[in-house]
């Protein structure tokens, strides 16, 4: 320019205009050099105070951190933070009403960190990071300045807890080691979500081969309640459901599994069947209760006499409830009399009460026997 300030002559020439731009350039005021929104440069610190960091950004005027760019920014990278030091930045306004560069160092970051984790996406390469929370969904982890979602479906079944509540299935995970896939990239709705069983290979038939492998009937474990049909409750077990049919809930009648439990209750069960080729298992909860029926017949002999009801008829025979119990035995019908009996009711009628013998008692199979015939033979 000429001195004074005034811009070159029209008539300048182009040997000139060549030299101003090198100029400018050498000066960090380039033509081309002009910073604008969304940008991402690299800047030298130049000064740090409690209040801002200033930064050179090769521009007409200082880049600034300031505010709550400022306060977003890691407390231990802040400290470590030195004059003179190359970092990079992101425009977010070109100018301010000071003519400074407002500028963010986070999300900088952030900006390389969704390049990243676009690139793994396509890639298919695994993440390292750490369990940092967890939501009733699923896993919270960071990935760099991103904040990533993993699903409870797609965490190993092997890392979560036995129960369905989130702070016992999660809770034992906060600030391990877990390594990632990357499944879903969204920028504009601030959406990272990821899979540890897709980084390990982890399907749900492998995990159920290998349940199966280790299960073993009789087994005793937990799990939690994963859904309810009117024929019994559905157990997780280690991502694997297993059944517990409506008649191994309780020793006691039970008219829907809802009346007993709840989704995402924690239940221990025993293993009483392994179907390998279907692929099922049936679990048992009333097995680890106490038998009452078993409790009660054990006050009962072999070759007692007691008093008995008449409640029910069949073909093959006569059912009666044991006095002071609730217990019922089975008059078969050659235990009826000494004569030939077409049916039982030619005997016995419902309602009726009789000195009966009990003849056999199947603690197993909770069956009891008894004999009208023999309430009066030699033999007891």
């Amino acid at each position: 320019s000429q001195q004074g300030g005034e811009a070159m002559s029209d008539s300048s020439s182009p040997a000139e205009i060549m030299d101003m731009e090198a100029l400018l350039a050498q000066e960090g005021l380039g033509l081309g050099n002009i910073p604008e929104k969304g940008d991402i440069r690299k800047g030298v610190i130049t000064a740090i105070t409690s209040n801002e960091i200033l930064i050179d950004v090769q521009s007409k005027a200082d880049g600034l951190i300031a505010g709550r760019e400022l306060e977003g920014i890691n407390p231990r990278t802040l400290e470590e933070f030195k004059v003179g030091e190359e970092i990079l930045v992101y425009v977010l306004e070109p100018e301010d009403i000071n003519g400074h560069v407002v500028l963010s160092y986070t999300r900088a970051q952030e900006e390389q960190d969704w390049e990243k984790v676009e690139q793994s996406l396509e890639s298919g390469d695994v993440i390292t990071t750490f369990v940092e929370g967890y939501n009733k969904g699923g896993l919270l982890v960071p990935v760099g300045q991103l904040r990533g979602f993993v699903p409870g479906s797609l965490v190993s079944v092997f890392r979560e807890g036995d129960t369905g509540a989130p702070e016992d299935r999660w809770s034992e995970a906060i600030g391990k080691e877990i390594t990632l896939k990357v499944i879903e990239v969204d920028r504009s709705r601030q959406r990272l979500i990821l899979s540890e069983r897709d980084a390990i290979g982890e399907t749900r038939e492998a995990i159920k081969d290998q349940l199966l492998d280790n299960l073993a009937v009789g087994d005793r474990v937990t799990g939690y309640v994963s859904s309810l049909a009117d024929f019994g409750a559905f157990v997780n077990i280690q991502g694997v459901d297993g059944l517990v049919h409506l008649s191994e809930l309780s020793w006691d009648h039970v008219d829907h599994p809802s009346d007993l439990v709840k989704v995402g209750q924690e239940l221990e069960v025993e293993v009483i069947s392994i179907d390998e080729e279907k692929r099922r298992i049936g679990l048992s909860m009333r097995r680890l209760q106490d038998n009452p029926w078993i409790e009660k017949a054990e006050e009962i002999q072999e070759g007692q006499l007691i008093q008995g009801t008449i409640t029910n008829l069949t073909d093959f025979g006569a059912f009666a409830r044991i006095e002071n119990t609730d217990l019922e035995g089975l008059i078969h019908i050659s235990e009826l009399s000494l004569d030939r009996v077409g049916h039982p009711s030619e005997v016995v009628s419902v309602g009726e009460t009789l000195a009966l013998r009990v003849i056999s008692l199947d603690m197993e199979r909770h069956r009891i026997g008894l004999s009208l015939e023999k309430v009066d033979s030699d033999e007891y």
